[in-house]
């Protein structure tokens, strides 16, 4: 009776793995969307549990947040000792892996099909809280990115899915993370579509919306429905004020290529050295500018916060923002495995309020809105370093419920990313950190058009199995079916696909004899042929196709140890029509 019941359900599941390789498979990938939100939801919390806890255990009045209330040698020794168990951890662990975050989530899913692999998820999980713990200067974001992601991949990889939905489930994994971290889903949506994903289609928005949708559920159901920034009411000033907003997107676009060159020039330096040097030697670093400024520790929301009310003088905000940009140079550039977004939140909202409190000083018969030009500042300064202007101006109009701030939040953030990108020639922090790496990112629409495919949905289904040397008894019952394709074996191995109608053609002009028919001897075209596995999407089949010079596939699956089903044949042409079409 199990028997039954399991082969049932390995019947199902099949079904439902040649459905989801379909490009338009809706409901199928809603229901997987919402899945991946759910488990990446559930990690993202219990990552916040670990690093709020224990933070909250040695932290004055339990507040995470609070290492100014540390002593001074203890601001130096904690970062210290924190960065030297990261490079213990990873010298005993990671088998070479050391690039993490969302660099890394765009590195598989651009080269390797989304799949993450379990040593990196428990390496991130435990190297990004080690980092928040000890005060080093990053963020929370893309730790959160990466599990969220890896949830996804390594649910697809678990149930056997086609590389093009795991691709998908990475993408909602992506966006639960942002969505957990600042309780903003369409801000994590459009991260997800514009930064990973980098495509817009209903088959990919909706089960990204829902993956949303349900992490930001989950978190607010365990932490509460409090924004991540004191946001105070918004004020936005008169038309008049345009020139200041577009002078602080140049601003905040050149402290992003300074931001992006400093990381890159430190990640090309200390390359060679051992990744345990590197790491120790980023926590004494940070822990020299702490033991000056302790406020560059940790994450720095508090700070942020006070930015925003305009809590902090302009003389003190200066001196945090060059520590916050050493710091986080320190930490990123020398591979400690935080994030960069909450850091490139920091430095905007410093920026932003530095300017209005300048600007104030300059014009005392105006009044600037602090809050409103340091919001301005986190998203310019979001949007140039990550080149991602979309979803950084969705985030602060999400954060601000305000829809005064898009117009001149629009201008601030695309004046920003044109300084960095087109004035000082700077790519994305993600892609500098790749490069930096020794790795590369590529992307264009047509292999975003063949990872989008299966090749479960185009394969040809109607073959049968033919012996090369075919018996005259044997004839009848193989083409009994009609089918449109022959798959020539020799032994257990397939050689070669041909039409069936060839046979038919050849048996009309020679007739049946009783003789052996050589199936690789008679007229007809016949391509040689490799096998490619059931999970493979289009742009993989082309690859293969190219790597073995031949013109058709069988597609299968290891349904055993050692046995394998084939799921049908697949075409040179039919990969060429299925993505020309």
């Amino acid at each position: 009776m199990r028997w039954k019941l399991g082969l049932r359900l390995g019947n199902l599941l099949d079904r439902q793995r040649l459905r989801l390789a379909h490009p338009n498979a809706l409901p199928q990938m809603s229901l997987m969307g919402l899945a991946t939100g759910i488990a990446a939801g559930a990690v993202i919390v219990l990552f916040r549990w670990a690093v709020e806890g224990a933070q909250a255990a040695f932290l004055a009045g339990g507040e995470p947040e609070a290492y100014e209330s540390l002593p001074v040698w203890l601001r130096l020794v904690l970062p210290l000792l924190g960065g030297a168990a990261i490079g213990w951890l990873f010298h005993r662990f990671s088998g070479g892996l050391h690039l993490l975050g969302v660099a890394r989530v765009l590195e598989r899913i651009s080269y390797h099909q989304g799949y993450l692999t379990l040593r990196g998820f428990f390496l991130q999980f435990a190297g990004a809280a080690l980092a928040l713990v000890s005060g080093h200067s990053v963020g929370r974001e893309g730790p959160h990115v990466y599990l969220g992601a890896a949830s996804g991949s390594l649910l697809g990889q678990q149930l056997g899915l086609p590389n093009n939905s795991i691709r998908t489930l990475v993408g909602c994994g992506a966006a639960a993370g942002i969505a957990a971290s600042f309780n903003t889903p369409l801000a994590g949506v459009i991260f997800a579509l514009e930064v990973v994903m980098m495509e817009y289609t209903l088959a990919s928005f909706i089960p990204v919306m829902l993956a949303a949708v349900a992490a930001n559920m989950l978190s607010v159901t365990v932490f509460g429905n409090q924004p991540a920034f004191s946001v105070p009411a918004m004020h936005p000033g008169p038309l008049a004020e345009i020139p200041l907003v577009m002078l602080l997107g140049v601003l905040a676009g050149a402290l992003s290529a300074l931001f992006i060159h400093l990381l890159q020039l430190l990640s090309s330096k200390v390359r060679g050295w051992p990744f345990w040097w590197r790491t120790t030697l980023a926590g004494f670093l940070v822990g020299v500018l702490a033991m000056v400024e302790p406020q560059v520790m940790g994450i720095g929301y508090d700070s942020v916060n006070a930015a925003l009310l305009g809590g902090i003088g302009w003389s003190v905000l200066a001196l945090l923002l060059l520590f916050k940009l050493l710091a986080t140079t320190a930490s990123v550039g020398m591979g400690i495995p935080g994030g960069m977004i909450g850091p490139a939140l920091f430095m905007g909202a410093v920026l932003g309020s530095l300017f209005a409190q300048s600007a104030n000083l300059l014009m005392p018969a105006m009044y600037f809105d602090v809050g409103f030009y340091a919001l301005l500042g986190m998203g310019a300064m979001m949007g140039a370093s990550l080149q991602a202007p979309l979803a950084a101006l969705v985030a602060v109009f999400e954060l601000t419920y305000s829809p005064q701030i898009i117009m001149p939040g629009m201008l601030a953030v695309v004046i920003a990313g044109l300084t960095a990108s087109e004035v000082f020639g700077k790519e994305s922090l993600f892609i500098t950190m790749l490069k930096a790496a020794g790795m590369d990112y590529r992307v264009d629409p047509l292999t975003q058009a063949l990872r989008r495919i299966g090749v479960a949905s185009v394969m040809q289904r109607s073959f049968v199995r033919a012996e090369r040397l075919l018996a005259p008894e044997g004839i009848d019952g193989l083409l009994h079916e009609k089918p449109e394709w022959l798959l020539i074996y020799e032994g257990a191995k397939p050689l070669a696909l041909m039409r069936a109608v060839a046979l038919v053609r050849y048996l009309q002009d020679e007739g049946e004899g009783d003789q052996a028919v050589d199936l690789l001897e008679i007229p007809g075209e016949r391509d040689e042929v490799v096998g490619i596995d059931l999970q493979a999407n289009l742009q993989q089949a082309l690859e293969r196709l190219d790597q073995a010079q031949v013109n058709a596939l069988y597609v299968e699956r290891t349904i055993a140890p050692g046995f394998q089903r084939i799921y049908g044949v697949l075409t040179r042409a039919t990969v060429e029509s299925a993505y020309q079409y």
